[in-house]
């Protein structure tokens, strides 16, 4: 779905923090989305977890940085981490370029996905009026 300038694929799952959801077998794959790269500016930085880390969802798990911004990172899901993307230790700007791809910032053993899979928003109707509101509240800060 294309909507106000960002793209954001049918196929994921987002929470409401803007942190993307794809499954890949039995292992969830999280990263930024577009919406985040484009409101923090140039990624310059990123702080990864470390791989065995325990994440909970919803709860911060390290940071992503631009010269003007520094945001958190949330879980997607609970569970364990299984690999981190060391590609973005060296060229962070890579969840500017390809947010959905190689920009993605680790990959989790989820401990809960029956009930926290469903409570991730779907790209359809009611996630497009939630991006809406998420535009109109940047918008107005400026």
């Amino acid at each position: 779905m294309e909507f106000e300038g960002y793209f954001f694929p049918d196929d994921l799952k987002f929470e409401k923090n803007h942190y993307w959801a794809r499954m890949d077998g039995d292992i969830v794959i999280t990263g930024a989305g577009e919406f985040i790269s484009k409101q923090a500016g140039e990624i310059t930085f990123v702080d990864l977890p470390e791989e065995s880390d325990e994440l909970t969802q919803g709860k911060p798990y390290g940071s992503i940085e631009s010269g003007k911004w520094v945001g958190r990172i949330y879980a997607v899901v609970s569970g364990e981490v299984l690999e981190v993307n060391t590609l973005l230790e060296d060229e962070p700007e890579k969840i500017n370029s390809d947010p959905y791809g190689e920009g993605w910032i680790c990959k989790i053993k989820p401990s809960n996905l029956t009930d926290e899979w469903d409570a991730l928003m779907t790209v359809d109707d009611s996630f497009e009026n939630f991006v809406g509101g998420e535009i109109k509240k940047v918008q107005e800060q400026k």
